[in-house]
């Protein structure tokens, strides 16, 4: 059946629709990853938007128990250049068309998907609606729909609703849950830490009662600034206890700094983003996912230091604070999609804790 795009700009694009059928209004971004498109549609931190992958052809080698990011695919919708009806992967139990479908995830195939991305670069990012229908009615009432949609809380809708333990011989990790993806979860397993995990409704007495070694912030979705209850609790918890804030985590760490964010024209989304370790002059290749930044000229720089910067537009990447054992990153060393380069930020976490401990 046809199916239809409708930027809030007017622009339409007609293509196929696969998945479940129906209309969807969500936020329109683009992923430049070749791969991981499981990982996409997994990851919490796109809650509320509808993600158009760059690369021509998705779902080759279709659908896995195991790369799963979190229970459920996230996205509102999903839009592919050509979509791949026969994988070919010995993990493949099922297609990208009866993964979305049986998800109730509605998708959109055939369109121009490089074009749609330049108009997004150009534009900036902006609201959409999938429409399934043999012919595209009623524009100016789907136009006024678009303006008047908002993502609300969406920290709140994607956290877990429950404090979440797995057992572990090593350190004992607090893991504030704002909608973590599982291979962070996995990232710290893997090195014996015993993991606790927290809903982002959480206060600071709750999670210090488990008495942690360190505290971990996660990635998530939405504007940071919303996040006033969560920007609390992170003063609250600053000082404390060893401290690795990822993505969401990052930017909600320095708005409890007195930093600032904005919004990014387009953001980053992909696993090929250059990102430069500032202290040890070595450059990255790494998965991002967010749409907004922090405002250097915003920093404190009397207790935060610039340690990973942007290598294509020079935007903060990382930071460094100088008041507490606690350091940040925007982007996603747990990767899932994308590369593994800088898992080395775990070890310095987990190295950050051994010093707090013997002092």
């Amino acid at each position: 059946m046809k199916a239809f795009l409708l930027l809030e700009d007017g622009t339409v694009f007609e293509g196929n629709s696969f998945g479940m059928e129906g209309d969807v209004v969500g936020e329109v971004v683009f992923n430049t990853g070749m791969t991981g498109y499981q990982e996409v549609l997994t990851d919490p931190s796109y809650c509320g938007q509808i993600v158009c992958m760059t690369y021509p052809l998705i779902g080759n080698y279709g659908v896995n128990l195991d790369d799963v990011e979190s229970f459920k695919p996230q996205v509102k919708g999903f839009i592919v250049r050509e979509l791949c009806q026969t994988p070919s992967n010995w993990r493949s139990i099922e297609t990208l068309n009866e993964y979305l479908k049986r998800n109730e995830i509605i998708g959109l195939e055939g369109i121009d998907t490089r074009e749609l991305t330049i108009i997004l670069r150009d534009k900036g990012t902006m609201k959409g609606t999938i429409v399934t229908a043999e012919n595209l009615t009623e524009i100016e009432e789907k136009l006024e729909k678009l303006k008047k949609y908002t993502i609300s809380k969406p920290v709140l809708q994607v956290t877990t609703p429950e404090v979440k333990h797995y057992s572990g011989d090593g350190y004992r990790i607090a893991l504030l849950d704002y909608g973590l993806k599982k291979n962070i979860v996995r990232s710290l397993l893997s090195r014996k830490c015993d993991v606790t995990i927290f809903p982002a409704t959480s206060n600071a007495d709750e999670i210090l009662a488990i008495n942690p070694d360190g505290i971990m912030l996660s990635n998530g979705p939405g504007d940071p600034q919303d996040c006033q209850f969560q920007i609390e609790t992170i003063k609250n918890l600053i000082g404390k206890k060893p401290m690795f804030g990822i993505c969401l985590g990052h930017q909600l760490t320095a708005l409890a700094n007195g930093a600032k964010t904005e919004k990014l024209k387009y953001g980053h989304r992909g696993c090929n983003h250059p990102v430069k370790d500032v202290e040890k002059d070595m450059t990255y290749i790494t998965s991002q996912n967010h749409g907004y930044t922090i405002i250097e000229s915003s920093l404190n720089k009397e207790i935060m230091s610039v340690s990973h910067i942007n290598m294509n537009d020079g935007t903060i990447e990382g930071i460094k604070y100088k008041n507490a054992p606690l350091f940040t990153v925007q982007f996603h060393p747990e990767a899932s999609p994308g590369p593994g380069d800088t898992a080395y930020l775990f070890d310095e976490f987990i190295y950050m804790i051994e010093q707090s401990k013997s002092k």
